[in-house]
């Protein structure tokens, strides 16, 4: 506040909004990591549909709000993986499964995005997981 660094104050309230939210539903339990984690990811992903939306209405102004948050949320999430770290990880899947074609997406998918959750983007790991079957 003192520094009156008003993206990362606006951030920082959204995320503690969440967080609470996220205990008053926990019925009485504390959430887990994994569910503010999973909170996170999912105000990132909200953020970075919003910045694309204001994009494609040529609304810059907006945009740069929702870019300006979400450099702030990314701060409090694991890494991201890259393209070939995801590329990897889903090529091991889909040989400890024995995963041949299109029918076995599912399993993969449900494999990847567990062990992946919150490291990498449910559709990059979904686009990389439907590349390989097809090739394969």
């Amino acid at each position: 506040m003192k520094a009156k660094d008003q993206a990362t104050l606006r951030s920082l309230r959204a995320i503690k909004s969440a967080l609470m939210l996220l205990n008053t539903q926990a019925g009485g339990t504390a959430p887990t990591e994994a569910d503010e984690i999973a909170a996170l990811v999912k105000m990132a992903k909200q953020r970075k549909d919003s910045m694309a939306l204001f994009l494609e209405q040529k609304r810059e102004d907006l945009a740069q709000i929702e870019r300006e948050e979400l450099e702030v949320i990314e701060r409090f999430l694991p890494k991201q993986m890259s393209a070939e770290e995801i590329a990897a990880e889903v090529t091991s899947i889909i040989a400890s499964v024995g995963a041949s074609g299109m029918k076995d997406m599912g399993k993969v998918m449900g494999q990847a995005s567990q062990k992946m959750k919150g490291k990498a983007d449910g559709k990059l790991i979904a686009d990389e997981v439907k590349k390989q079957l097809m090739a394969g």
